[in-house]
């Protein structure tokens, strides 16, 4: 049933809208607003096929919310056991995923007590593949609040708490996949799928030492992950704490599905990153961007990072330096696009909109139901954001939106000139090593101008979220037990040549001093 509205909230919701009605104008347009939303609810009451693609291993416990001392980083959401196939490339491993992402019959929380008791009802593509390849699920990680947090000192805990770092529990994991990384690096699972809209799934990997890849854009279907920002910068890709199982992972599920509009015909329908995984660098044409070391790098990140520039040298790599100051002025470009974008999906309830494809009714009628009877519950910096994005239209009327959109190109290009006399970029992930936790103290009102206080560690992820190219995240030394992530960037679909780069530094190095967590 239906809400019938009276006159005053009619003539109200048309001042909101942007137009005035008169109260006789009102009257009229409410009866035939009553008999379109009956028809509506006419619609939606009837029984009819929506064409729902099928959960394949269906014989499923529901699971269950881990105690803490089950749970010592507080990085899982919920518990379970899914077994997959008897065969294929991921038999024998455990995976998990961000709890942005839809497994039927496991909650899927966003992280945020908005959605408390959602439970979704269909698979998100990477969960029917990873199931094909013969991965066990295990779980849902913790995750910041709808990728925002409360930003608590960079923290950006979402309303479930804050995961616990391995290396150092009084530090910091990153985010938004901060329970993907924590759970990683415990060694609680083999492969988590994580979320990357500026550096989502990049940032915990540096910061927690395993390895995160923000594929290609659109090479890894997003069907049946929620967007947390604008779609064109939004990314769903897989992180593990060694270089072969990330590409195992990559390979199982990536190309195209038929269900995210976003896909290209550029995607291929399969793809092999393993067969050349071990084919070292030699003459390979490895760039280290200087823009990428800017004030604010600490030492430590600078030199753990250029050091491992030299390792790949002598692996047999040709490394030079090269600047690309385009990678300075694209972050304001990027950063214009996230406020109007990601209004306009939370408005659509998570799944965006237009194209003609299959929309998770379940999904999105509880995100509509939060948006008008929830927001409240919402963390700070996800407020901010809907603020923002309301005011830069009534400001700009949809020109920021569209400037951001129609420059990318150049930034692309300039990105591709790079990378057309170089194969492999190199950057630190992160300028810092984990920060501190420092629990919210003060009146409330100081507590939200921290949590509402501009992210700068993003500087080296986001702008490759906006321009598509591939980005890999790998461990590459430690500052005071802390780890460091070395950031390699590469063509579109080389993806491949990513991985092999990464597995040549990791066969270089000891990688067990990198990844295991100090006693």
């Amino acid at each position: 049933m239906f809400e019938s509205p009276d006159v005053e909230d009619l003539m109200a919701t048309a001042q909101a809208i942007g137009f005035r009605l008169e109260r006789d104008e009102a009257l009229v347009y409410q009866t035939r607003l009553v008999a379109q939303l009956a028809e509506f609810d006419a619609f939606l009451s009837a029984r009819m096929d929506e064409g729902a693609p099928p959960v394949t291993y269906p014989e499923r416990a529901p699971g269950y919310r881990p105690s803490a001392a089950e749970d010592p980083y507080n990085a899982w959401m919920w518990k379970c056991r899914i077994e997959g196939a008897p065969d294929g490339l991921l038999v024998g491993k455990t995976v998990s995923y961000k709890d942005h992402t839809a497994v039927a019959g496991i909650p899927c929380t966003f992280g945020t007590y908005a959605l408390e008791g959602y439970v979704p009802d269909f698979d998100a593509t990477t969960v029917t593949r990873v199931l094909a390849a013969g991965g066990t699920i295990v779980g849902k990680n913790t995750m910041d609040g709808l990728a925002g947090g409360k930003g608590y000192n960079g923290s950006m805990a979402g309303d479930y708490g804050r995961p616990k770092n391995p290396h150092s529990p009084s530090h910091l994991t990153g985010g938004s996949s901060s329970g993907s990384g924590a759970a990683l690096a415990a060694g609680e699972v083999d492969i988590a799928f994580g979320g990357d809209q500026g550096g989502s799934i990049r940032s915990p990997a540096s910061w927690c030492g395993v390895v995160g890849l923000k594929p290609t854009f659109g090479l890894v279907s997003h069907f049946g992950v929620g967007f947390g920002s604008e779609p064109s910068i939004d990314y769903t890709g897989p992180m593990a704490r060694t270089v072969r199982d990330t590409a195992a992972a990559l390979q199982a599920v990536a190309g195209p599905d038929g269900l995210d509009p976003r896909q290209g015909r550029d995607v291929p329908e399969t793809l092999d990153v393993l067969t050349g995984l071990d084919g070292g660098v030699a003459g390979l044409r490895v760039a280290v961007v200087d823009e990428g070391f800017d004030d604010g790098t600490e030492p430590d990140v600078r030199d753990a990072v250029l050091e491992a520039a030299d390792v790949l040298a002598r692996a047999g790599a040709v490394v030079t330096k090269i600047s690309l100051p385009e990678h300075r002025t694209v972050r304001r470009a990027a950063a214009a696009l996230t406020a109007e974008g990601a209004r306009a999906v939370f408005d659509a309830g998570f799944m965006g909109a237009y194209a003609r494809t299959y929309y998770p009714t379940s999904l999105v009628a509880a995100v509509m139901k939060m948006n008008r009877h929830g927001a409240g519950a919402l963390p700070a910096r996800t407020k901010m954001t809907l603020l923002t994005s309301e005011y830069s239209r009534s400001n700009f009327h949809g020109a920021v939106y569209a400037k951001a959109h129609n420059v990318r190109k150049a930034f692309i290009a300039a990105v591709d000139g790079a990378l057309g006399e170089h194969d492999v970029l190199l950057m630190p992930t992160s300028p810092t090593v984990a920060k501190p936790w420092v629990a919210p103290s003060g009146p409330y009102l100081e507590q939200l101008a921290v949590a509402l206080e501009p992210m700068t560690r993003n500087r080296n992820r986001q702008p490759f979220n906006y321009t598509g190219h591939p980005a890999l995240s790998i461990p590459c030394g430690k500052s005071g037990g802390l780890p460091i992530g070395l950031q390699l960037i590469g063509r579109f679909h080389d993806d491949g040549l990513l991985l092999r780069t990464a597995q040549a530094y990791q066969a270089s190095v000891d990688w067990d001093a990198l990844v295991t967590p100090q006693r």
